[in-house]
């Protein structure tokens, strides 16, 4: 069991440093007139001001490169094991809820996108793999 979580975060780890990764040089890329596919159009943002630059490469870039991390770690150690599925457990779950909520509110576009279908299948992994493994639930 402990090898299929280890794969498991692996490709979490591989996804979300790359994630991090193209929204640091994604601006970058734009600026110096690169031809490379920019993860605002992926993910349907415009940058309006300077800031969103910052905003971008702070809240896509950094957040998402920490999280690939702490994956990466989690690989090797018990410890960041747990803590890598309970942070992803807790993050995407928080941002299927977030889609979830605003879907509610009437005339707003719909739930199920192909984000969303990630966000749920990773939180339902991380919470199988944190109730059925054993030594991840001695570890305080």
């Amino acid at each position: 069991m402990i090898w299929i979580i280890r794969l498991f975060l692996l490709f979490m780890a591989a996804t979300y440093f790359g994630i991090g990764a193209w929204a640091i040089v994604s601006p970058l890329f734009s600026g110096l007139e690169i031809d490379y596919p920019s993860i605002t159009d992926y993910i349907g943002l415009t940058i309006t001001s300077i800031i969103g630059y910052s905003e971008l490469a702070g809240l896509y870039g950094g957040l998402n490169l920490a999280v690939g991390v702490l994956c990466f770690m989690g690989i090797f150690s018990l410890k960041y094991t747990k803590t890598s599925l309970q942070l992803l457990m807790f993050l995407t779950g928080s941002i299927a809820l977030g889609r979830a909520l605003f879907a509610a509110v009437p005339s707003t576009p719909p739930l199920v996108n192909n984000f969303f279908i990630f966000e749920i299948i990773t939180f339902m992994i991380c919470l199988l793999f944190l109730r059925l493994y054993k030594p991840l639930k001695e570890i305080g």
